[in-house]
């Protein structure tokens, strides 16, 4: 019993227990100011971006607090009750530490943030919150395709930033390379259903194209990275049944269920109008005929 009380009266401990106190009381005051942001603010920018200065300020203030306290000339007594504590902190919180330090890589490094769709520990999503412990996604895809919102929200830690690829559809260069398969029969004019396909692609997609260069020639200045063609271009694949005219364009990263339909519209509007000369392809069965047989019977008597 002297022993232990001796060791709550040691002023090392009395110091660690002001730190603690003064830690809680600084991460309290971030969940306040937080909340009053919240019915302050009415602007969703703004608002969210105080919301992160409060956290990071705090943050800064719990290292500052941290570092005074441990900032004495007698560290030798209290070395022992450090290196339980910060062992005790570290394996109980390892995934808690992990995530925090996941938090400062992601504001710092940019690896994504608020309004970027990502793709993260196979989940993807457009990123709508990012906090010191999870990042918060709408999700896109599982049972609903064309990467429409599943209408899920998923909090996934920020621990994952350390544990595998990251997939950025919108960070650098917000535009990506779709492809759409357009099926013509071997009678068709085949040079005019090319010509066809890529025009209506090249002038429905201009601006797609035109927005993208300058976004790509970025792209080429700052990464290794080899030159693309953004303009639509076609190859042809001949099949058993129909020639398969296979388009391959860039579009906007969130307008790749809207850019497909239009194409088939516009393209199906300019091959109707062709009058036959080019026709779509469809699965096509031949039938033999089944060569005739002539069955002679004859009675034979006993």
């Amino acid at each position: 019993m002297d022993e232990l009380l001796r060791f709550y009266n040691n002023p090392v401990v009395a110091r660690v227990a002001q730190l603690v106190i003064w830690v809680l009381i600084i991460v309290l005051a971030i969940g306040f100011l937080r909340k009053l942001l919240k019915r302050r603010i009415k602007d969703a920018t703004i608002r969210y971006k105080a919301q992160k200065g409060v956290e990071v300020v705090g943050y800064i203030m719990i290292g500052l607090l941290v570092l005074i306290s441990f900032t004495v000339k007698n560290i030798e007594d209290y070395t022992i009750i450090i290196g339980l504590f910060t062992a005790g902190i570290t394996f109980t919180l390892q995934e808690l530490i992990l995530s925090i330090a996941g938090s400062f890589y992601i504001f710092m490094v940019r690896v994504y943030k608020p309004g970027d769709r990502i793709e993260i520990n196979g989940i993807k999503g457009d990123v709508i919150d990012i906090d010191s412990i999870y990042t918060t996604l709408m999700e896109v895809g599982e049972w609903v395709g064309s990467d429409n919102y599943s209408g899920r929200i998923v909090k996934i830690s920020n621990a994952f930033v350390f544990k595998g690829p990251i997939k950025n559809y919108s960070m650098d260069f917000p535009f990506v390379w779709d492809e759409l398969n357009i099926l013509v029969t071997y009678t068709s004019d085949i040079r005019l259903a090319q010509q066809v396909v890529l025009d209506t692609a090249s002038q429905l997609l201009s601006e797609y194209t035109e927005n993208s260069m300058a976004k790509w020639k970025e792209m080429v200045d700052r990464y290794y990275i080899e030159n693309a063609t953004l303009e639509p271009t076609l190859a042809l694949d001949l099949t058993d049944n129909w020639v398969s005219l296979n388009l391959r364009y860039i579009t906007d990263y969130k307008s790749r269920r809207n850019t497909k339909h239009r194409l088939f519209s516009q393209i199906e509007q300019a091959i109707s109008a062709t009058k036959g000369k080019v026709a779509f392809a469809s699965a096509t069965v031949q039938l033999l005929k089944i060569p005739e047989v002539d069955i002679n019977l004859k009675n034979q008597k006993a």
